[in-house]
């Protein structure tokens, strides 16, 4: 099977509150490698998502999995910090960022030898994040202002993406219907944390989902 599970690690979200009180890095970290995982997402954003570089740090220990460091990244000064912290990946958000900003991160990033996940949302995000130089393009499907998710954010701008680029697809994944849905448009690579985070075994339900 050629699918692809980047497993999240986070503790809560601007949309759904705290979702694990009972939060150890480690133990997550640890589960989803058991599981299958492909990567780990680790939050590291404190305001919206109750994130701290020491739960990076403490999953990078976990496992020999890569670790991405999901943060709202602004200054080229935190792609040097997520490689100090034991990174392997970083995001970068086009809705956040301009152009240049995003071409001297990734620059930087593929200079330490880090892989870059460039995340957009819309046709015109999209059409910005293909000027890049990374494969990596997540298609986030929750609207980061209205908070709305629909999946047909990803299935509908499939055709506009060059077939050397993998195709990350972002939030609302939450049952195997979803999986199904997406598998059958071609998407193989997922982005998932909320399905998982909500129960006991973030990574049984891992197994369970990607089944």
């Amino acid at each position: 099977d050629d699918t692809a599970v980047i497993a999240e690690i986070k503790k809560a979200s601007p949309s759904k509150g705290v979702m694990r009180a009972d939060f150890r890095a480690v133990e997550i970290a640890a589960d989803y490698a058991a599981h299958g995982a492909t990567c780990l997402s680790v939050l590291t954003d404190a305001e919206f998502f109750q994130g701290c570089p020491a739960y990076l740090r403490e999953a990078r220990a976990a496992c020999d999995l890569p670790v991405l460091r999901k943060d709202f990244l602004v200054d080229v000064y935190q792609v040097y910090e997520a490689r100090a912290m034991g990174a392997d990946a970083v995001l970068l958000i086009v809705a956040a960022l301009t152009l240049a900003q995003m071409q001297e991160m990734e620059a930087v990033a593929q200079s330490l030898g880090m892989a870059v996940l460039v995340e957009s949302h819309d046709a015109a995000e999209l059409d910005i994040a293909l000027r890049l130089n990374t494969p990596l393009i997540g298609i986030n499907n929750r609207n980061l202002r209205t908070f709305e998710v629909s999946l047909e954010t990803t299935l509908g701008q499939l055709a506009r993406i060059p077939s050397d680029r993998i195709v990350i697809t972002e939030s609302g994944i939450l049952g195997p219907q979803d999986v199904a849905r997406m598998r059958a448009a071609g998407v193989r690579s997922f982005l998932v944390g909320e399905a998982f985070m909500r129960m006991p075994s973030p990574g049984e339900e891992l197994a369970r989902l990607f089944a």
